[in-house]
């Protein structure tokens, strides 16, 4: 969006004046950190989220209705190891909603906190869109998904201290729904130990190293470059080689690119998503769509060529 169109926004979004809306009105730049929120928040939160769960997150289309949103926010829940940085930032600017500031209690970084995977040792942009802070996609790991839970529900606190008690009951029967649920995860992934996978995008690092995977060949030949012929042979070549069984791709990413690689190693095309919503019946619940992955996933590996 060009300075044009923000500047034209800008004495519309001076004169917006927020609905009367019972309790907090909360935006997620992501639909994962909405799901976590309506969880947490219960009937007293309202959520939007910004980007759809079939949107490459690293490239949200911003859009005058995004201001307005952020605009009447009491909240805002980012990834904060940018991941949205090319979209986020011209539109928080163009809301000129100090709740969002930076420091305020209204921004929530979901990062925050923890141990992130694949840190460069130095910033090299010839490496592709490699992230300073580490990978962004952390939360296809349920015990980081668990932190950021733990965030929002002290977020909310301080800003509604009169249902803090409700926001810590809706947070401890999130925790005991997801903790039996990773346990039931990790049960089912454990026949597949070690078994090697392959990805577009780095987004599944975080998701295999919890469930003893291996993931470590993309189809990209570097982080949000796309894939090349001379790149997808050596892929094509290391899937023979390891006898590399699954290939996981998302709603954004080429499944075209994926099905010939499949063709020529004898792999299984997994569809998969880090976003609820991106699958059927995943609609604003992390653990149901963390659930549909985990099955997608174990019936690609049983259905793939052992690695």
């Amino acid at each position: 969006m060009t300075s044009r169109t923000w500047t034209a926004w800008g004495p519309l979004l001076l004169a917006l004046t927020s609905p009367s809306v019972a309790g907090l009105r909360v935006v997620a730049t992501t639909p994962e950190y909405g799901a976590l929120a309506q969880a947490i928040g219960g009937d007293q939160v309202t959520v939007s989220t910004l980007a759809k769960p079939t949107e490459d997150p690293h490239f949200v289309d911003a859009r005058p209705s995004h201001v307005v949103t952020l605009n009447r926010a009491d909240v805002l829940i980012e990834g904060g190891a940018e991941l949205e940085a090319a979209w986020l930032l011209p539109l928080i600017e163009g809301s000129r909603n100090p709740r969002i500031a930076v420091g305020s209690p209204g921004r929530l970084l979901a990062s925050e906190g923890l141990t992130l995977l694949d840190v460069p040792a130095v910033l090299d942009r010839s490496r592709g869109d490699v992230h300073a802070a580490g990978n962004p996609h952390f939360m296809m790991d349920p015990a980081n998904a668990l932190v950021v839970a733990g965030h929002i529900a002290e977020h909310f606190c301080a800003l509604d201290a009169a249902n803090c008690a409700s926001y810590r009951d809706h947070l401890k029967a999130f925790a005991s729904r997801l903790q039996e649920k990773t346990r039931a995860w990790e049960a089912a992934l454990a026949p597949f130990k070690g078994r090697p996978i392959v990805t577009y995008h780095p987004t599944w690092r975080y998701f295999a190293a919890r469930f003893g995977l291996v993931s470590d060949t993309y189809l990209e030949p570097k982080p949000g470059i796309p894939p090349s012929p001379p790149h997808l042979a050596q892929v094509i070549a290391k899937m023979n080689e390891l006898k590399i069984g699954v290939i996981l791709v998302e709603p954004f990413q080429s499944r075209k690119t994926a099905t010939s690689v499949a063709e020529r190693t004898g792999a299984v095309v997994v569809d998969v998503c880090q976003f609820p919503g991106g699958i059927p019946g995943t609609e604003q619940d992390y653990i149901a769509l963390m659930d549909a992955d985990v099955k997608a996933i174990v019936a690609g590996l049983s259905a793939g060529r052992q690695g």
